[in-house]
């Protein structure tokens, strides 16, 4: 571990993490990514593609671990000269887990299996297919090539991750599928946002309902055109935002599967409403809020259903803890939020920024919440890369 950390120009994940990748790869159970195969190459002073030679077809062993006889079942379909309709569904039912997987799973492995998948079912489009059965693929593969461009992001590849979104957006366009042309879009907002460039969100948020008009998709998409305009001072058209997309939300079906990625959950509203009062300064709604949020994705065993929602709660509460002259409290609740494995870190860094200015600002001498600007700070320093 010591040894990859010293040779890598980004911060790892934490030292089981790795260790947990690190004996899959020894195995032979999965093959590591572009970023690990460099780095273990330049690790033990040798290039990537001596130690990783490439060759024309992806090893089965790259495919997702821990499905037993159904990933078997799947791979056997896949080696038949014709597609039937059971394959596609299969590979329906895969896409929808990886897509599930999202909110807790470790990046770095999802990352890993969605990009085998993806390769595998990319690969489908040069067989024998009937017209709607291409379109299908087409489908599936901009599922999964949304879900790898968030996880993408997430972990800090931001280039890699426009790349992946655009062909996401490609791919929505070519199906004919409007949803995966509304997240395509939505995940161009929510990196606008993560970078300071409001406009830029308000625009894609546009562009994304109008592709995906009455979706569930608009309603994360008014969530986010609410995140732009509170963090420019516009608290009328940061309600009105939020307005649209409750009323949206109000109308749609209860989603069968809440831990869908691409789904939109009736307790996310909480969420969006969170960040928006938090930021236009009406910290009584923004606690409320933020409390529901926490209360909602934590069952009564203590485990959270939705980590990342939960980490930028806290979050919240830490800045109104500040702004109410609370240092322990807002530290702790700081401390909370970075220490959780599964996390956005583009979006934590950006809610965690508001957090560490009030501490500059309010307690620039205390020595407890200098250190945790500065834990911030190396988080960012080492976790993001163009």
């Amino acid at each position: 571990m010591r040894a990859l950390q010293a040779n890598s120009d980004t911060a790892l994940p934490d030292e089981p993490n790795v260790l947990r990748s690190w004996k899959r790869w020894e195995a032979g159970d999965v093959e590591p990514d572009e970023f690990y195969k460099r780095l273990l190459a330049k690790t033990f002073g040798n290039v990537t593609a001596a130690l990783f030679p490439r060759h024309g077809t992806v090893s089965d062993d790259e495919i997702l671990q821990g499905t037993g006889m159904e990933t078997l079942e799947i791979i056997s379909r896949l080696r038949a000269s014709d597609v039937s309709a059971a394959t596609l569904e299969a590979l329906q039912v895969t896409a929808d887990h990886l897509c599930s997987e999202y909110p807790f799973a470790d990046s770095e492995l999802l990352l890993i299996e969605g990009r085998a998948w993806l390769r595998r079912i990319t690969g489908l489009l040069d067989r024998r297919l009937t017209l709607a059965q291409h379109r299908e693929v087409l489908s599936l593969a901009g599922w999964v090539s949304l879900l790898v461009g968030c996880v993408e992001y997430d972990t800090g590849r931001r280039s890699h991750a426009e790349a992946t979104r655009k062909a996401a957006l490609s791919l929505g366009q070519e199906s004919g599928n409007i949803d995966i042309e509304g997240w395509a879009h939505e995940m161009r907002a929510w990196f606008a946002l993560t970078q300071g460039d409001y406009r830029s969100v308000i625009a894609a948020a546009k562009a994304g309902e109008a592709a995906a008009s009455g979706r569930s998709v608009a309603v994360q998409l008014a969530g986010q055109r609410a995140k732009a305009w509170a963090r420019m001072g516009d608290r009328r058209q940061t309600e009105v935002a939020l307005e649209q997309g409750r009323d949206l939300l109000e109308g749609l079906p209860y989603p069968e599967n809440l831990n869908h990625h691409f789904v939109v959950d009736p307790a996310k509203f909480d969420f969006y409403a969170m960040d928006g009062y938090r930021i236009v300064g009406d910290d009584k709604k923004a606690e409320h809020y933020a409390t529901q949020v926490i209360r909602a994705s934590t069952g009564p065993d203590g485990t959270e259903s939705k980590p990342m929602r939960v980490a930028e709660a806290r979050i919240t509460l830490g800045v109104l803890a500040a702004r109410a002259g609370d240092l322990e409290q807002a530290i702790a609740m700081g401390e909370r939020a970075l220490s959780g494995d599964r996390r956005s870190l583009p979006s934590l860094l950006m809610v965690s920024s508001e957090l560490t200015d009030l501490l500059r600002t309010k307690f620039a001498n205390d020595p407890s919440a200098l250190e945790f600007v500065e834990k911030v700070r190396a988080l960012s320093a080492g976790g993001i890369s163009t």
